[in-house]
């Protein structure tokens, strides 16, 4: 695990003095029309933002020539140098260019110096580093796309020009991402979903999703599964507001620590916000554990929602049903005494697992976040909770990495990672363990020695957010979902109109049998309808000739290609229903 933090690591670095080089090139191109603003390294490649003057637009159709300016800087091997120099010479240095005195003002009411850096002699940007020794230590990169970014993410500031762009160590790993690159753009969830009608999006409800029948009947799907593995784990399925009040707000913190992203209402008879739409389900949660005396009897007390919350993202931030402003999180709060913590901890890591094993996700590591600076509740608490964290995942033995100060506000968390078909990965779980809410709300049980104590209280998501979850299996398998999720398990494919009255009989069998299927009656060719059937990614196509309504079978054609051949329905159903029972990732001998 040290091996591949230290090779992320040094890639990181790599792609963040490759962001250098490209900011170097756009001013030496464009010289007076750039004002270089910001840009990091990410867990792709890099980006930056520019401002441009005048009528200055950068398109794709400019990265040949950026991309041949940033391998003459490469070649000349310019040597990267550190400087730390006082504010107001940096203030110097940049004048003109507002975003860096922006700043350099916020480091300059910290009280902190200022560091610079240098490539060759006369390019320099405001940065904290590290870089590589030299530009010559870059090896293959690639520009990838241009978009529009408001400065810091804010609507309220000006829309920037951001360049994205990658880097590896080696041309071989580029190609492999550039590869990959073209194959997740036919597998973008956004355009699946409108291909199959599953889902579509609309201005009259922005970065929202509108579900269509065939969509919604997937999430129907992901949700009648999250209740069945909850119901097995004792699980207490509960439902709260969708607006609270204020107070509840300010009692759990969330509008010291979150409020830039709550939609605030103003009720009829207020001057001023005394609402809030929930962007999570904990004070919910909360309330209906203080609805009544609890006792250590009840524990660990699970209660679960799948609660519709949300979020403002800014427009630059939302992602299709990746990242919406409202969606599901499949929430669960356990209260618990300290004694059980990490052994709750521990069930339900096991269920994230088992959860994710049922989707083909595999973990590629666990983080562990630490106490971010801002934050609530003792030196005391947090110490305790990260102790009991680390020791879970010392006795677990999970591949884990250190994630300092991204921890909730009011308590660290645990992270899951998961890697699709890509090598893609993505942040599902959280389980977040929380001493502070609990003091907040004065939270209490009686113990067996008849006194009162505050419970211990988990936070976790499965999915995370339902919608994202799905967004990510629909990219993971490129629309092909397992049986049990596909809105159209089966399709009945009759060649002539003689065989539409025996493939009525096959569609009222198959529905009785709890199968969701149905039948194609157009005029079209045979061969228009299978290919039909194949781009809509229907997994059985069941054709009927003349030959099948004689035997009383059904032709089974699959998704995957193979041609199963005259079946009996029975034969048909079986399969069918140990498939879908089995949330089986593939098909019939596949």
């Amino acid at each position: 695990m040290r091996k591949k933090q230290d090779e992320d690591k040094q890639l990181e670095i790599m792609r963040h003095s490759c962001e250098h080089v490209l900011t170097q090139a756009m001013i030496k191109l464009w010289p007076g029309q750039i004002i270089a603003a910001m840009g990091p390294a990410t867990d792709q490649g890099f980006y930056f933002d520019f401002d441009t003057k005048g009528d200055l637009k950068i398109s794709e159709a400019d990265f040949p020539k950026i991309e041949a300016e940033m391998k003459k800087i490469i070649k000349k091997d310019f040597l990267f140098r550190k400087e730390k120099i006082p504010v107001k010479k940096a203030q110097k240095l940049f004048a003109g260019n507002s975003y860096k005195q922006e700043w350099l003002a916020e480091i300059q009411e910290k009280g902190q110096g200022s560091i610079v850096f240098w490539t060759g002699d006369k390019f320099v940007d405001l940065c904290t580093g590290p870089h590589l020794k030299s530009t010559g230590e870059i090896e293959a990169f690639k520009l990838l796309s241009v978009a529009g970014a408001y400065w810091r993410g804010s609507e309220k500031n000006k829309m920037l020009t951001r360049i994205y762009g990658t880097c590896f160590p080696t041309h071989k790993e580029l190609d492999e991402y550039l590869n990959k690159l073209e194959e997740a753009k036919k597998r973008d969830h956004r355009k699946i979903g409108k291909q199959l009608d599953w889902f579509s999006f609309h201005p009259a409800a922005p970065a929202d999703i509108f579900w269509h029948h065939k969509g919604w009947i997937i999430m129907r799907e992901m949700y009648q599964y999250w209740r069945e593995v909850h119901q097995r784990k004792n699980y207490q399925e509960v439902r709260t507001p969708e607006i609270l009040t204020r107070k509840t707000w300010d009692q759990s913190g969330h509008t010291s620590f979150f409020l830039e992203k709550m939609y605030r209402v103003l009720s009829p008879e207020a001057k001023e916000w005394d609402l809030a739409i929930k962007p999570m389900n904990c004070d919910g949660g909360i309330l209906i554990y203080k609805s009544k005396p609890r006792s250590y009897k009840d524990f660990p007390l699970k209660m679960g929602e799948l609660g519709v919350v949300h979020r403002y993202e800014a427009s630059g931030e939302t992602l299709g049903i990746l990242r919406p402003r409202e969606f599901t999180q499949d929430d669960a709060h356990i209260y618990c005494t300290p004694d059980q913590v990490k052994d709750e901890l521990k069930k339900v890591i096991d269920l994230c697992f088992e959860v994710y094993d049922t989707f083909g996700l595999k973990l590629d590591h666990l983080e562990l976040s630490t106490r971010p600076e801002k934050s609530i509740g003792s030196d005391e608490i947090w110490e305790r909770a990260e102790n009991i964290m680390r020791q879970v995942l010392k006795e677990t033995k999970i591949p884990h990495q250190i994630n300092e100060g991204e921890g909730a506000f009011y308590g660290p968390k645990f992270d899951f990672h998961l890697n699709d078909s890509l090598d893609r990965t993505w942040q599902c779980a959280t389980i977040q363990l929380d001493f502070a809410q609990p003091e907040n709300f004065e939270l209490e049980y009686t113990t067996a020695k008849g006194t009162k104590e505050r419970p211990v209280m988990i936070h976790r998501v499965l999915y995370g957010s339902v919608e994202r979850f799905l967004g990510i299996i629909i990219e993971d398998c490129a629309g092909n979902l397992p049986i049990w999720l596909t809105p159209v398990q089966a399709r009945i494919l009759p060649i002539t109109e003689k065989q539409v009255k025996y493939s009525q009989e096959v569609l009222a069998q198959l529905k009785k049998e709890g199968i969701r299927a149905e039948m194609d009656e157009s005029s079209q060719t045979l061969s228009y309808k299978i290919r039909g059937g194949q781009l809509e990614k229907i997994p059985f196509l069941l054709i009927i000739g003349e030959k099948e309504v004689e035997a009383k079978q059904v032709a089974v054609r699959q998704r995957d290609g193979q041609d199963l051949g005259g079946k009996s329905l029975p034969w048909f159903i079986k399969k069918a229903k140990e498939l879908i029972k089995s949330k089986s990732l593939g098909l019939v001998n596949s």
